[in-house]
């Protein structure tokens, strides 16, 4: 019932029409949305549309949430999906932003985000756009968290989101297992392209993998050519080729 009330509501935010205003939002602030093709910018405004019109978006410390908040991180979810489903979103709730780094309970020191396992995702808006803004570093906190989302979307954070059959989960445990398991063992491969947290967990592993494979596509199919081939396999993205 839940799901098929969710669908017509999706249907229903489709056919509003697309805000011109968010373009341009879009083009000051989202380098990756000028390299679409035609065909997917019309799957990826599509997606945006509805992602920013049914989660809720709350403002934190003192930041009011504007169009621009609400379209800029609804981008950096749905690169994620364009060619999965929105249902990797349907246990996300709301994204809470701050204005810079921020400060929560059961962490030490300062944080940029943190996905939580109720459904809520918080972001720091000065991290969102510095990701943004340097495309190529490997660190995007929105990319970040985001993953996490996908990965909680079968009902725990471990490094394994849905994938797209059966027959995939094989290869995926063995070649994210793999890496995994030489990222912490500091092997040089791997430290060139992903960043040391990922030897934290599984879980911290694909959400740093994900940063990689969208911002350092090319070093990651050259230097971890198979975790490259998975996340591609996963996403349906050829970074690399720029497609």
């Amino acid at each position: 019932m839940f799901s098929f009330i969710r669908q017509f509501r999706r249907r229903r935010l489709l056919r509003r029409p697309f805000p011109e205003a968010w373009l341009g939002y879009l083009d000051a602030r989202v380098p990756f949305f000028r390299t679409l093709s035609p065909e997917l910018r019309q799957s990826f405004l599509d997606k945006l549309k509805v992602f920013a019109w049914e989660k809720e978006f709350i403002g934190a410390g003192g930041l009011e949430v504007t169009d621009e908040i609400r379209v800029v991180i609804s981008a950096t979810a749905v690169q994620l999906v364009v060619h999965l489903s929105l249902s990797y979103y349907d246990r996300l709730r709301e994204v809470i932003v701050y204005p810079s780094a921020f400060r929560i309970p059961d962490r030490t020191g300062g944080v940029l985000g943190e996905a939580k396992n109720w459904g809520s995702v918080i972001l720091s808006w000065e991290s969102v756009l510095a990701g943004l803004r340097n495309p190529g570093d490997g660190h995007d906190t929105a990319t970040h968290e985001f993953a996490h989302v996908l990965d909680r979307a079968d009902g725990a954070f471990d490094g394994t989101p849905n994938l797209r059959a059966y027959s995939h989960y094989r290869a995926w445990s063995a070649v994210m297992s793999e890496h995994f398991h030489k990222l912490q063992q500091g092997q040089r491969r791997e430290r060139q392209v992903l960043d040391d947290y990922g030897g934290l967990n599984e879980a911290e592993f694909f959400a740093v993998a994900t940063e990689s494979f969208f911002e350092k596509p090319r070093q990651m199919q050259e230097k971890t050519p198979e975790l490259y081939e998975e996340l591609k396999r996963f996403y349906g993205w050829d970074p690399a080729a720029g497609t």
